[in-house]
């Protein structure tokens, strides 16, 4: 991913997207790197909301056989008039190559990247921001926490993470001052996590990150409580192991073609295997880009990204992961 005079080869997922240069790179902990991109002009990047996250391409961006991939990544920063994006990645040994990719960066490397985007905002009605982050879900509610800081918005945080271990610590410390709480067990975070969500004033909005069990634990004791679903946000990054599901066919309303869609094959896989060109990025049912309109037929919906209400209507479905319910849809493509 060094500089290079030859065109490179832009994955799908960073399409319109642009180049930036690595020139800063230092380690949180010994497991999480944090990376600064800025343009190699020095030019200001794009805004974006907090909770936001970039898309990064890895692998070789000149040859076309050996580009990997892309991964989402959340950006550390408040969003106001950037200069630079941070990200902070942990290496997963077992992964797909993305955060081994992301460790391996050098000052000076160039990368290409999406504009930023966000399925993770603050809500502008909040009257509190309860943040809440377990590990390296530390990077998108630091964000919140830095644009809290600067906007004199009120917010909260508890922080969980291993003694040792935690990324961004001592900046949520200088942010937030007394109004972060930092736990290092679960019995600890369990207390202040109930008494937390039993003391809130009206119009507090919670936010999670974290692994997906912690923040299923977290949404689940908020609902318990009586929270409603409308101040509750969370920003995941895996939709987990799905089935292979079972086949159906798919008809294209203003196309006029019929595919069928095996089992183990996405319908994002099937479209574009027929020369559909489907805006996509995450492809696991998270950031909502690969959107299609459903005009007949039930979406069995398997992504993380629709509201229930949305869900219930049938009206759209994530390509990437959702199926059929029934043994035909079509679509308005």
């Amino acid at each position: 991913m060094t500089a290079t005079a030859l065109q490179p080869i832009v994955h799908p997922a960073v399409e319109g997207g642009f180049e930036l240069e690595v020139t800063s790179r230092h380690m949180q902990t010994e497991s999480i790197v944090s990376i600064t991109f800025s343009d190699p002009s020095r030019t200001t990047l794009p805004s974006y909301v907090p909770g936001s996250h970039l898309v990064v391409q890895y692998g070789d961006a000149v040859n076309v056989d050996s580009v990997a991939g892309a991964n989402a990544y959340s950006l550390t920063g408040s969003g106001s008039a950037p200069s630079e994006y941070t990200i902070s990645v942990l290496l997963v040994e077992d992964g797909a190559g993305g955060s081994l990719a992301m460790h391996r960066l050098a000052v000076g490397d160039h990368v290409w990247v999406s504009r930023p985007r966000s399925a993770f905002a603050p809500a502008a009605t909040a009257r509190h921001h309860l943040l809440i982050a377990a590990g390296i879900g530390i990077t998108p509610v630091l964000s919140h926490a830095r644009y809290a800081a600067e906007w004199g918005t009120a917010a909260s945080m508890i922080y969980v993470y291993r003694r040792g271990e935690g990324a961004h610590a001592a900046e949520v410390k200088e942010l937030l001052g007394p109004a972060l709480t930092e736990c290092h067990d679960r019995d600890s975070f369990l207390k202040v996590l109930t008494e937390r969500l039993t003391t809130q004033k009206l119009g507090t909005h919670l936010y999670v990150c974290g692994p997906v069990a912690f923040m299923d634990s977290v949404l689940g004791k908020a609902r318990d409580l009586g929270w409603p679903e409308g101040l509750l946000h969370s920003e995941v990054f895996s939709a987990g192991e799905l089935d292979a599901g079972e086949p159906f066919a798919v008809n294209l309303a203003r196309s006029g073609i019929r595919l069928e869609v095996p089992a183990g094959i996405s319908l994002l896989e099937t479209l574009e295997k027929a020369g559909k060109s489907i805006p996509n990025m995450c492809r696991k049912g998270i950031c909502g880009e690969c959107t299609l309109p459903v005009l007949r037929g039930t979406p069995q919906h398997r992504d993380l990204y629709l509201s229930e209400k949305e869900k219930a209507e049938n009206t759209t479905m994530m390509c990437c992961v959702s199926r059929s319910l029934d043994e035909e849809l079509e679509l308005d493509l």
